[in-house]
Order: structure tokens, then C-alpha cells, then sequence
């Protein structure tokens, strides 16, 4: 038992990879960081550039608001339907090899996309650089887990995971500039250098260094389809609840398709000779655990901004540059305190710092819930601060867990796994809370209209429904003291709804913790034996 660390041995060693050549370039532990954090950046300041730049593509393009939202609806859909299968090839084929041709596809697609003059050609391209996105994620971190022992993944990850937060922050600020002062092409085109750096990089660097068991077996295609099939759907039901605000009849048909051929998958996962999700993954309580709580943690990091960046603009009345720098203790948290998280789990073990990281995240939701119409920048900056203080230890621990516990020749598929379980609690997060706010608007506001005297037609009342849903004063044709009655109505019954939503927040991060305090000392996915028929 090794006090530092809080767990056995044997836990952390289990499918170590071979020693890194340390002539040369090849292979060097850091150099191999270097790369893979040039990998991340552009892939994650797509992810967000992107939507600064959509209002000017939607003008350009001629595009309807439906049509402009596939442009980001297409890549996240090709993304979670391939991670875990992309991982799955990795561990196959070398992780080299599949993080290589992810970046020349992502990139060649961004040159792609900024050159197309309609919307058909964008959205489909952009399906297609969400499949090279999918190929480069899993990749980076099978490939850091083939780098360095797993008890020294630590620091590693916390510099991925700043890498990433940084790169987050900073594409709306990068996007809102490039759209002002060139074109939306631009913010595509700007993928061009850091694709090619991440390509010299990547062919002097990178070195692929695989347990036995990488090659071996068949790749299970059908597995491959039914996971992305059922992944789809059931990101794309959620997605019909974020743009609608509530669940209607297309919601319950794609989420009952993705719960029956999720139900299959398990079933063929536990038959199949080669499964492309091996169930021995899930015997280690660790892995399990890291992957609920990097649920619970990414179901408040994206859910909890949805709502609050309409609050900071529509009823603080802040502007996009304002409401960024209000929620820049956020990201600054999120990157200075990826490194001590590390330290701090080098010491004590992840359970600890994952605990305590989700708990101060509970508490975060709390003291925002909490925010009103009079908020000044002090009480809102200071909220941001104690959430980004509690996602980095959770953010370096559960990808610790996840990817830690697993054996080498299944670090793709950890990846992959750890990667989709942010994507899904992501997209679950965005659905609730937006459901949440959007459900109370339509309970609350026609009963304080009708107090004031106000009464509207049916569909007006829808549309001032879906105002009020994002933070805006109902539009009934009022003007002076009127108008300023609705816009109080307006106000509240919106907060009213954000606080519900964000207590919501709060009580997901509350669960994660509890999960978290299983995280203690166990035995790693034990390294490939054969699957079988694993029933």
C-alpha cells in the first residue's frame, strides 16, 4: 500500500505501457503533451469560435435560425456517435496513426467549410469534421496514457485539461474579433496553422506503444453502429428539448429508439466475441465511478451556463464582451487550478479532490440560484470563482479515474468513454435546464399576466412564453409604465425559473459527489484476457 497515493500498487500498474524511447525526439513524455495539446485547442476552440461566428453565417448564408443550428447540431451528433468507436480503432491501429488522420480531416475540412457558399455544403461538412473531431479526442488521451505510467498521468491530464478550458475561454474573444474585422471563413481558416503544427508535431513525435491485446480480435461493426445509432438519437432527443424548451412527440420517439438499441448493444456487447465496450471495463468500481461523475460535472459546466449567459445579457443587460468578462474567474479558476488538482491527487488519490470538487460545485449552483435583477458584478464574479474552483479538481480526478484504471490496450476505449460521458452530460444538462426554465415560464406567466390585466391570444402567449424563457420582457404592444410592468413580470418569472434550474444543477453535483466517496482504493480493469461470451 502506497501511502502517497491512498490505493495499491498493483492498482495503478496493471497494463503499463513499455518505457518511451528517450533518444531523440521519438516518443519523449512532454513532447507527446506538447502535441496532443495542440490537438485539443483547435479542436476545442472550434467548439466554441464557432458560435460567435453563426448570427454573420446565418446573414451570409441566407440560413433560417433551424438551419444555422444543425451547423453545431451536425458536428456534435457525429462526435458522440463515434468517440467510444473512434477509441475502439485506436486501440486497434495505434493511436498515432488514427490522431494523424483525425487532424488532416479536421483540418482539410475547415478549409472546406470556410470556402462553401451555401448552407447545405457547411452543415455536411461540418458532419464530417465532427467525425475527424471524433478520431482526435480519444486519441490524445490513449495516447498520454501510452506515455506515461498511470500514477504519473496526473499532471498531464491537468495540463490537457487547462489547455482545454483556456482554449474554451478564449474562441468567442478569438471569433468575435475575426468576425468583426474579416470574415466568418476566418474562424475556420484559423484550424490551417494549428492543423499543420499538430501534423509536424505528430509525425516527429508521436510514438504508438501498445499492450498486447491492441490487435488482436475483430473489430465488431455491428457494435459500432447500434452505440453511434443509439448515441445519436438520444442526443439529438435531447437536442429537440433544448430548441423547443419542453419534450413533445419527436423527443419521446427518439429517446424510446435510443433506449431500445441501447438495450441491445448491452445485450450484443455481453454476446460478442470482440465487443467493442468490453463489460470488464465496468468491473473496476473506479472507472465507473470516474465516468458518473465526469457526467454530473459536465451536466452543470455546460447546463448552468446556458441559462446564466442569457441572464447576464438580457436581464443584467451586460453585452457579450461584459458578460465574458464576468465569467472569466471561471475559466481562470479552471486553469490555474488544474495543476495543483494534479499535486493534490498525486498525494491523497482522486476520491478526495472529486468529492470535495463536486460538493463546492453544489455550492456554486447554490449561490447563483441566488442571483436577482440587482446582482452586481462582485457577487456574480465571486459565484464564477467558487465554480471554477470546484470543476478542476473534478475535471484532472474523474479523467484520472476513467483513464487510469484502465489497461493500455483499452485506453482508446477509455477515452472514448470519458469523452462521451461529457458529451451526454452536456447535452442532458443544456435539455433540463432549459426544460426546467422554459416549463415554469409556461406554468407561471399566464397567471401573472392575467393579475395585471393583461390577456393575450393563444399564440402570443406562446411567443411571450418563449421571450420570457430566455430572459426578455413580453412584447404586448405596451409602452411606458405598461411596458415596465411587463418587463418586472418578465424578469421574475424567469429568475424564478433559474433558480429552480440551477437548484437542479446543484443537486446533480450533490449525486456526484456521493458516487465520488466510492472512488477509493480497488483493482483496475484487469488487462486483456479475452472477452468471450462475458455474461
Amino acid at each position: 500500500m502506497s501511502g502517497a497515493t491512498g490505493h495499491t500498487a498493483a492498482s495503478e500498474e496493471q497494463g503499463r505501457p513499455p518505457a518511451p524511447a528517450r533518444r531523440g525526439v521519438r516518443g519523449h513524455p512532454w513532447l507527446t503533451l506538447l502535441t496532443l495539446s495542440v490537438g485539443a485547442m483547435m479542436v476545442s476552440l472550434d467548439g466554441t469560435i464557432v458560435t460567435v461566428a453563426q448570427p454573420a453565417m446565418q446573414a451570409d448564408l441566407g440560413a433560417s435560425l433551424t438551419g444555422i443550428q444543425w451547423v453545431t447540431n451536425g458536428y456534435l451528433l457525429a462526435v458522440a456517435a463515434l468517440l467510444i468507436a473512434a477509441g475502439r480503432l485506436g486501440d486497434r491501429y495505434g493511436h498515432r496513426t488514427v490522431f494523424l488522420i483525425g487532424a488532416a480531416g479536421f483540418t482539410a475540412t475547415s478549409v472546406a467549410i470556410g470556402a462553401s457558399g451555401s448552407l447545405g455544403w457547411v452543415i455536411g461538412l461540418r458532419v464530417l469534421q465532427g467525425v475527424f473531431g471524433a478520431l482526435m479526442q480519444p486519441a490524445t488521451l490513449g495516447l498520454l496514457r501510452t506515455a506515461f505510467p498511470a500514477e504519473k498521468l496526473n499532471m498531464p491530464i491537468a495540463v490537457r485539461s487547462a489547455v482545454i478550458a483556456a482554449s474554451t475561454a478564449a474562441g468567442p474573444v478569438v471569433g468575435g474579433l475575426l468576425v468583426e474585422h474579416a470574415t466568418w471563413s476566418w474562424v475556420f481558416f484559423l484550424n490551417v496553422p494549428l492543423g499543420a503544427l499538430a501534423l509536424v508535431l505528430g509525425v516527429t513525435v508521436l510514438r504508438d506503444a501498445r499492450a498486447e491485446g491492441g490487435r488482436s480480435g475483430r473489430l465488431d461493426l455491428l457494435g459500432m453502429v447500434v452505440l453511434g445509432g443509439a448515441l445519436c438519437l438520444f442526443v439529438g432527443g435531447l437536442a429537440t428539448v433544448a430548441d423547443r424548451g419542453r419534450p413533445d412527440a419527436r423527443t419521446t420517439a427518439l429517446l424510446a429508439a435510443a433506449l431500445l438499441l441501447g438495450a441491445f448493444f448491452v445485450r450484443w456487447q455481453r454476446r460478442a466475441p470482440d465487443p467493442l465496450v468490453p463489460p470488464r471495463i465496468f468491473r473496476s468500481v473506479r472507472f465507473t465511478v470516474g465516468v458518473l461523475t465526469m457526467l454530473a460535472m459536465s451536466f452543470v459546466m455546460f447546463g448552468a451556463p446556458f441559462v446564466l449567459i442569457f441572464y447576464l445579457q438580457n436581464v443584467l443587460g451586460l453585452s457579450p464582451a461584459d458578460s465574458g468578462i464576468r465569467v472569466l474567474g471561471l475559466t481562470l479558476l479552471m486553469i490555474v487550478g488544474a495543476p495543483p488538482a494534479a499535486m493534490w491527487i498525486s498525494r491523497s488519490g482522486p476520491r478526495a479532490p472529486v468529492v470535495v470538487g463536486l460538493l463546492v460545485t453544489a455550492t456554486a449552483m447554490c449561490a447563483l440560484s441566488r442571483l436577482d435583477a440587482e446582482s452586481g458584478t462582485l457577487q456574480t464574479t465571486l459565484c464564477f470563482f467558487l465554480l471554477g474552483l470546484g470543476f478542476s479538481p473534478v475535471m484532472v480526478g474523474a479523467t484520472k479515474l476513467v483513464i487510469g484504471s484502465a489497461p493500455v490496450e483499452l485506453s482508446g476505449v477509455a477515452g472514448g468513454m470519458q469523452q462521451t460521458s461529457m458529451q451526454v452530460g452536456g447535452s442532458l444538462g443544456t435539455a433540463v435546464v432549459g426544460a426546467l426554465v422554459a416549463a415554469h415560464a409556461a406554468s407561471a406567466l399566464p397567471g401573472r399576466l392575467a393579475a395585471e390585466g393583461v390577456v393575450l391570444e393563444p399564440g402570443a402567449l406562446d411567443e411571450a412564453v418563449r421571450t420570457v424563457a430566455v430572459g426578455l420582457a413580453p412584447d404586448a404592444g405596451a409602452v411606458g409604465a405598461a411596458q415596465a410592468t411587463l418587463t418586472r413580470i418578465g424578469q421574475t418569472v424567469f429568475l424564478e425559473g433559474m433558480q429552480q434550474a440551477l437548484l437542479a444543477t446543484a443537486a446533480v453535483a450533490a449525486l456526484g459527489a456521493v458516487a465520488g466517496l466510492f472512488a477509493g482504493p480497488g483493482k483496475a480493469v484487469p488487462p486483456g484476457t479475452g472477452e468471450g461470451r462475458d455474461r
